[in-house]
């Protein structure tokens, strides 16, 4: 059996998938099994992966069913009892493994481990994520996940590891979800379960990679997996801060994409009180400068200068 079974959902990913899984393969810890699911390619996303010689790779092909219930299947598919995740345009550092494996060896009865990551804005410029918690330099309980996450999330898909079995008992990914899938499964770890934070930096989340959340279908999607969490945020008001950000930045695409029947939903919901300045300025913009703004926004993006919102 090994220590980590590596889950790799793969769809049309041709010019990602041979770097994201060599360095899965690099990785200075080396007791572990790759499990990719190739869920229904119509690239040469296949071809790329079997060239790759590895008795450690599995490939499994089946009819597209989406990204949630792709990485449900192959942690079903695992024979380890801690699993890892990687998006099949990420990137793992050599150490990724490894620091997890010592966050693993200092909490071995919690339920979720998550390494500091980087964010790939473009092809040059590569920033640290930020959070909301006190310095530290070793691996740590995370007292409050949602008030930590208030800039950036402590956890993201290709930054965490899991044990099996709480995975499951908590449900896995809801598979009805059509977008955020994994926002839901942080919030449902954040209330039920520990998380342990390791502030090592051991990978990175491309955000060059182009997404469908301009499409309003998605859109809908959040607002609803937002309002799913209301009776929790009554009791919670780190939570409740939480989602009021994550509404504001849903507010904000809605408003992008002329998606005008979530924007007025969304906004109620909106207690301005929990925005910051500039927050507050963005939401009241009208569509043309906020585009303008992105322009911009995508032109210091490039210099390598970074502007958030939420600081």
């Amino acid at each position: 059996m090994p220590f980590f079974s590596v889950i790799i959902p793969l769809y049309n990913k041709e010019d990602h998938i041979e770097k994201t899984l060599q360095s899965v393969l690099n990785q200075n810890f080396k007791d572990f099994e790759v499990i990719i699911i190739d869920d229904g390619s119509t690239d040469n996303s296949v071809k790329k992966v079997k060239k790759i010689k590895d008795s450690r790779i599995k490939l499994y092909s089946q009819n597209n069913c989406g990204a949630a219930e792709t990485r449900n299947i192959g942690v079903k598919k695992a024979n380890a009892k801690f699993i890892a995740l990687i998006d099949a345009d990420d990137f793992w550092y050599t150490n990724h493994l490894e620091e997890h494996f010592k966050s693993i060896t200092m909490f071995p009865m919690e339920s979720l481990f998550s390494n500091a990551y980087q964010l790939k804005l473009s092809e040059t410029n590569l920033i640290n994520a930020i959070y909301n918690t006190p310095k530290k330099t070793t691996p740590h309980l995370i007292e409050d996940y949602f008030k930590a996450s208030t800039i950036h999330p402590i956890a993201m898909t290709s930054s965490i590891t899991f044990n099996k079995v709480d995975f499951l008992n908590l449900g896995g990914y809801n598979s009805e979800i059509l977008s955020g899938q994994d926002l839901d499964l942080m919030i449902r770890y954040g209330i039920y379960k520990n998380i342990v934070f390791n502030p090592i930096i051991t990978c990175y989340y491309d955000k060059s990679v182009p997404n469908s959340l301009s499409k309003s279908n998605h859109q809908i999607s959040k607002e609803k997996l937002f309002s799913s969490f209301k009776e929790f945020e009554v009791a919670n008001t780190s939570l409740k801060h939480y989602l009021i950000l994550n509404r504001y930045s849903l507010a904000i695409q809605c408003k992008l994409a002329s998606n005008e029947v979530t924007y007025k939903k969304l906004l109620p919901q909106i207690d301005k009180t929990h925005l910051n300045f500039k927050q507050k300025l963005i939401l009241k913009m009208p569509k043309s400068i906020i585009l303008l703004m992105k322009k911009v926004y995508l032109i210091f993006i490039k210099n390598g200068i970074y502007i958030s919102s939420y600081k």
